[in-house]
This record gives C-alpha cells, sequence and structure tokens, in this order.
C-alpha cells in the first residue's frame, strides 16, 4: 500500500508545482499593479463595458446582473465603513476626532482600496464567464429587479450617509492635508533682513 499511495503522490506533485508556479506568476503581476490605480480602475471599467456590453447583446443574464449589483453594494459598503465602527467601539479614548484640537487618527477602510478594486475586478470576470452557460439565464422580469435594486441602493446610501454625518467620518481623502498657521504674511516676510 505504500508504494501506490507514493506513485499517487508523484504523480500530483509536477502539477502541484505547475500551479504553484502559475499561482506565484499571477501573484507577482497582481503585486505590480498595486501602485497604478488609475490604470488598474480603467481596466475595470473595461471588464464592466464588456460585461454589459454581452448583457445587452444577448439580452439576458439579468439575474446574473441584478446578483452582480448587490455584491458590488456589499463591497462599496465594506469600502465606504471604518474599520472600528465608533457605535460598536467601547469607549477606551479610540474615537475618530470630532473636534480640531483632538489627536488626528486616519480613516482606516473596512475594506481597502485595493481588495475592492481585486474583488469588484474578479465578480465583473466571473459573471462574464456566467454568461456564457445557459443554466444561469433564469428568465425575469429585469425592470422589477432594477428598481428593487435601485431602491435598496438609496436606502443603504442613505443610511451609510447618515452613519457618516452622525460620526463626522469623510471616507475619502483627496491629497494632503495641509494647514495653514494664523501668522500673518508681515511677520513671515523678509522685512527684518538687513541686507
Amino acid at each position: 500500500m505504500d508504494g501506490s499511495g507514493g506513485e499517487s503522490g508523484s504523480l500530483a506533485t509536477p502539477v502541484q508545482k505547475k500551479a504553484h508556479e502559475a499561482w506565484r506568476v499571477y501573484q507577482y503581476y497582481l503585486d505590480k499593479t498595486t501602485p497604478h490605480s488609475t490604470y488598474r480602475w480603467i481596466g475595470t471599467l473595461v471588464v464592466f463595458l464588456i460585461y454589459c456590453l454581452r448583457v445587452f447583446s444577448i439580452q439576458g443574464f439579468y439575474i446574473i446582473s441584478y446578483g452582480l449589483g448587490i455584491y458590488l453594494l456589499n463591497l462599496l459598503i465594506g469600502f465606504l465603513s471604518p474599520l472600528v465602527d465608533p457605535e460598536l467601539e467601547v469607549s477606551d479614548g479610540a474615537t475618530l476626532p470630532t473636534r480640531g484640537s483632538d489627536e488626528f487618527k486616519p480613516f482606516i477602510r473596512r475594506l481597502p482600496e485595493f481588495k475592492f478594486w481585486y474583488s469588484m475586478t474578479k465578480a465583473f470576470c466571473i459573471a462574464f464567464l456566467m454568461t456564457f452557460f445557459s443554466v444561469f439565464d433564469v428568465p425575469v422580469f429585469w425592470p422589477i429587479l432594477l428598481c428593487y435594486w435601485v431602491v435598496l441602493f438609496v436606502l443603504t446610501m442613505r443610511r451609510q450617509i447618515a452613519h457618516m454625518i452622525k460620526h463626522k467620518y469623510i471616507p475619502f481623502s483627496i491629497g494632503k492635508q495641509k494647514y495653514s498657521g494664523r501668522r500673518s504674511s508681515a511677520s513671515s516676510g523678509g522685512g527684518s533682513r538687513a541686507d
């Protein structure tokens, strides 16, 4: 019995090695895309447009699109939410700053931007592949699904925005924050220089 177990293990080893090597190459190129967020999002937009064109051209797979929309809404909520929810947090002093004199604590997302992008792109690719299998083309009346998704989106975003306003956090930062002092330009100018 030892010989047969050893043989099957040795037969699987080259396959495992190839799969591991393919995963390493994939991960290498995925890691190389990390600093290029603009190009990553442009690529995702292209994948999204290809998916929309496919669904529009074959006039079907609306249930796949609805499921994709629910998943993307879930990802968006994770992207807009803080890692530690201020409502659930025990009051140990580690809260979001509410006044200018409070200590600055950066906004840390529950779902980081890279994982948000990666999950979204992967979801579009999987949904696109599902459109090639007729078993997923469940006949539905798509306007009802669209209306339901829009209502769900509006209610969810209204709740998320109310949470953001209540706890005074903004999940987006545009550029580096600059602080201006209250010094006048005359006191900071070179008026007192002799040369």
